[in-house]
This record gives structure tokens, sequence and C-alpha cells, in this order.
């Protein structure tokens, strides 16, 4: 009898001590580790508590911005990169279960979400609730480009970016604004001098290091990890888009200086060419656009972007730039299409290639075709008459979008760089009379066309 009774009582205190357990794990589950903002919510396929927290704090988070009617959608690259491996499963399955937690559980410390301006107004409520439910929130604004202009320059700041930190895992929200030039902008982050500079690793931040812009993306409502979730619906365009997006704003205070020495030429003449010379780009951007030619503002029209924030009056014509790389046959029988005949065709697609097309009344269209060498970029010039062909060296550089008459168009980031190269030290001074063939500070001769090749390399029409 006192055997048995030594057993029931060895296993009413092990009973005890096994409900006492579980009462501390689900204590610690369900209330403390709420509170302190790092719940290990049951994630399929979750390998540790660490996953399981950042799989938490994006639920929580896109809870939040459903609760007050939000529009967000991904654009974190990391994430895009992996789904874009599965883009037709995850399509094909939008609401189904997933079997791991695949994508909101890959190591990072931080998740990225757009929200475009236009569609939410309310903050004052959204911080309320993101600090009930455990977020620390920081906001980055800035001044407003867009109000920006000869006239005026605003002083105007509006929110760009947005971080909600929980736990040891954030969520960086980036303000997309629409533009004149019909696509979406986002600006730089930078932070207040009182700001807290440790509150996230900004430098590993993918969005803010510079303004940037993009295409209107269509959006593609999926589930992700077990969360209803919008990305662009193409994610590759996407992230080409991503690591090609730099942006530079148009200088308006030094075009203010620049007219303040140089009156702008505000006669009729003028007035009309430059509304030619908007018309003539924006079909030029629409025919190559459609033939996925990256082309930029090249010459005259690069120096009165950057120089003046318009288009040089007197010029009389649109420069663009083209890499040879992207040259396709297409383009002439394009444009020919579209209403613009072949003026004249230099040189050959191995050797200084150059297109001319009319425009409207005397306005024409040059388009430069540049050709990489090891340290450095040319492109060529013909002489008709007498063959003479001619070369015009820049350094190196790469391409940022800007805005110029309402049009989002590509020009050489290191501008100041490109524009001395052609126009030299003195390029802040307008020159009316200019000789391609000797004026550029950067052009050199190149020899002499054969005589026999003239046919296919001097064409006018």
């Amino acid at each position: 009898m006192q055997k048995i009774n030594r057993n029931v009582v060895l296993a009413l205190l092990s009973l005890t001590s096994l409900v006492f357990l579980l009462f501390q794990l689900c204590y610690y589950k369900f209330y403390l580790s709420q509170k302190n903002g790092a719940a290990f919510s049951k994630v399929r396929g979750s390998q540790s508590g660490q996953d399981s927290t950042r799989w938490h704090v994006v639920r929580k988070f896109l809870g939040l911005i459903s609760s007050h009617n939000i529009p967000v959608y991904l654009i974190d690259p990391l994430i895009l990169g992996l789904v874009d491996k599965d883009i037709e499963q995850i399509r094909s399955s939008p609401d189904g279960p997933s079997p791991a937690c695949k994508y909101f559980c890959a190591p990072r410390d931080f998740t990225t979400f757009a929200l475009l301006d236009k569609t939410w107004k309310h903050e004052v409520g959204l911080f309320r609730t993101a600090e009930k439910m455990g977020f620390q929130w920081l906001k980055i604004i800035n001044k407003d480009p867009r109000l920006d202009g000869m006239d005026d320059l605003s002083g105007m700041e509006i929110p760009l970016h947005y971080i909600f930190k929980l736990a040891s895992h954030a969520i960086h929200l980036v303000v997309f604004y629409e533009r004149s030039g019909n696509f979406l902008w986002h600006g730089p982050l930078r932070l207040k001098q009182h700001m807290d500079r440790k509150f996230v690793p900004f430098r590993k931040l993918h969005f803010g290091r510079y303004p940037g812009a993009y295409e209107k993306p269509e959006l593609l409502l999926v589930s992700i990890d077990d969360l209803k979730v919008q990305i662009p619906k193409n994610p590759s365009s996407f992230l080409q888009e991503v690591s090609h997006s730099r942006f530079l704003e148009c200088r308006y205070r030094e075009a203010r200086a620049f007219f303040q020495l140089y009156p702008d030429d505000a006669s009729l003449d003028a007035v009309e060419f430059r509304k030619k010379a908007k018309s003539l780009l924006h079909l030029a951007a629409l025919t190559l656009n459609n033939l996925g030619v990256k082309f930029w503002l090249s010459s005259g029209t690069c120096l009165g972007w950057y120089r003046q924030c318009n288009v040089i009056p007197h010029s009389k014509d649109v420069d663009l730039g083209i890499f040879i790389r992207d040259y396709k046959a297409d383009i002439i029988p394009a444009f020919q299409k579209a209403g613009l005949p072949l003026k004249h065709k230099f040189g050959k697609v191995e050797d200084s290639l150059e297109l001319s097309f009319q425009g409207e009344d005397d306005v024409k269209l040059d388009i430069f075709f540049f050709y990489e060498e090891d340290d450095h970029i040319w492109n060529g010039g013909t002489q008709a008459k007498s063959g003479k062909k001619f070369k015009y060296l820049f350094p190196k550089f790469t391409l940022c979008w800007t805005e110029f008459v309402e049009l989002k168009v590509h020009v050489p980031c290191e501008t100041l760089q490109y524009v001395e190269a052609n126009y030299g030290p003195e390029w802040k001074v307008p020159v009316k009379t200019w000789d391609w063939k000797s004026s550029p500070s950067n052009v050199q001769d190149n020899g002499v066309w054969p005589v026999d090749e003239w046919d296919d390399v001097i064409q006018i029409y």
C-alpha cells in the first residue's frame, strides 16, 4: 500500500510540473513576447525564432495599414527576387497556403513597401495605432521638388519615407509621388540632425540613397507565406528599374542665376521653337521607347537642361545620344512611320553612325551613336562635301533619369563632365555661333572616308 501511494505521489508531482511548464510557455508566447514585440507565430517551415519574428512583424504591419485602408505594395528587392523565381506558381495559387516560410522569413534587417501619396493622407491615426501595437516609427520629410520652377523655389516639405520598427525587424515604407512626366518619383532619405542614426541600419536600405524614378506598375494581389500582399505584376521588370532608377533634378536655382546674367529670349520665334522642340522630343521618346531603345539628352539639348532647365532657343534642333550596342535596324522605319523623314545618314554601324530626321518646319532631330572604348566614349561626325571624319571624346558616364519639358528622359549622371567635355570650361556663357567641326572642346580629326564608300556612308535626302 505504501509503495502504491509513493507512485501516485510521484505521478502527481510530475503532472503538476508539466502543467506548470506548459503554463510558463503559454504565458511567454501569448503575453510577454507580444508585450515586447517579438511574438513567434507558427509559420510553416520556420527554422528559428528570428525567422518567425520577421514574418510576424510583416503580418502586424499589414494588419496596421489594412486597418487604416492604406494600399501599400511590396518593393523589397530581396523578396521580389525570390518571388520572381516562383512567380508562375504564386500566380496560379493566389489563395493557397505556403508549404514553408520561404520569402518573409529570409534573413534581412528590414522589409520594404511602397505607398502612393495620393491614396492616403491621415497619418496621425496610423502612428497612434502603430504605437499601441508596439511599433516605434520614424518619419523623414524633405522639400517637394515638384513645386520648384523658374518663378519659385518652394520651401514646402513632404513626407518621403516612413520606418516602423518592432523587435529586431523594421518596415521601410517608401512614398511615391506622381510627376508631370507621367511617372512615379521617390525622394532621398536624408536624416535631420536630431534624428537617431542608429534607429535602423540606414546604409543597408535599398531605397533612399538617391531619388528614384519609376514607371507606374501594374499590381497583383497574391498570397506569400500565407500573407495577402500586392506586388508588381512583373517583378523582374521592376527589379531592372531599381538598379537604374537614379533621378537628377533640374537645377532651377542655378538656372535662375544664369538668366539674371543672360535674360531669356522671350520672342515669338523662341517661344514657337521651344514648342516645336518639345513636341519633337516627345515624339522621339515615344518612338524609341516603343522600340525599347535607351537614349539620353545630348549636345545642346543636354546643355539646355543642365544650364537653364529649358530648350536653348537658338539651337534649332533636338539632340539625342544612343549607345551603338542599342542600335536597331527598325529605328529609321519607325521614325518615318511617325512622320519624321530621314534627312541624312552618315557613317555606318561599325563606325561614326549619325542619323538626322526632319521635324516640323526647320526643326530637326539629330541622333548620335556612341562607341565605348576602354577609357573613354566617343561619337563621330562626317563632313558631307569632303568625306572628312571627326571624333568627339567623352569621359565614361552612366545614365540617370530626369524630368524635362514634362517628359521622363535620361541624361548622363556625370552631367558636368559630359557638358565640359563638349563645351569646355566656359559652358555657362551662351554662344550663338557654333561650328560643329571646330567649336567643340573634344573634337579631333578622324581621317577621311574612302571615296568608294561614300554612297553608303554619306546619304543625304
